[in-house]
């Protein structure tokens, strides 16, 4: 389902492909019931933390740098994972937990494993393979919150 929220997708939280590149973002308004629940607040503040590591390191590090990457990748994993939550109507805010927002901090980090390992080894690889794993049900418990 369509939610009428998806241009807010470029909240403060998604700068990230403009940050990127040195350009300015402008912030979009992010819908209210969306802004106050413990899930955004909970991405908000992971996606905070790769912000500020980011800007820390790239006076440092070059845009390959892996870490710069990693960075990058969990900070998108982050913007997609606040883009799910812009899906939910304002009759289902009570399904934005803390819970729901821990999943998706946790799941972007396995992403961003997962992205890691991919680079480096084959998808037949046993460490990408339970990477994987790791993902898909970290999934599926957020889409039994959200489906």
């Amino acid at each position: 389902m369509k939610s009428l929220f998806r241009p807010a997708i470029l909240s403060t939280l998604l700068l990230l492909p403009l940050l990127a590149h040195g350009q300015q973002a402008r912030p979009v308004e992010v819908p209210g019931h969306i802004r106050s629940s413990s899930a955004y607040a909970e991405i908000l503040l992971r996606s905070t933390e790769v912000k500020a590591e980011l800007e820390s390191l790239i006076a440092d590090y070059t845009e390959a740098s892996p870490r710069i990457v990693d960075l990058r990748f969990e900070l998108a994993a982050l913007g997609k994972a606040a883009e799910r939550l812009f899906t939910v109507r304002p009759s289902d805010t009570g399904k934005l937990t803390l819970a729901l927002g821990k999943l998706s901090v946790r799941k972007a980090a396995l992403e961003t494993d997962l992205a890691r390992l991919s680079r480096s080894h084959t998808p037949e690889n046993a460490e990408v393979k339970r990477a994987r794993k790791k993902v898909e049900i970290f999934d599926a418990a957020i889409r039994e919150i959200l489906p």
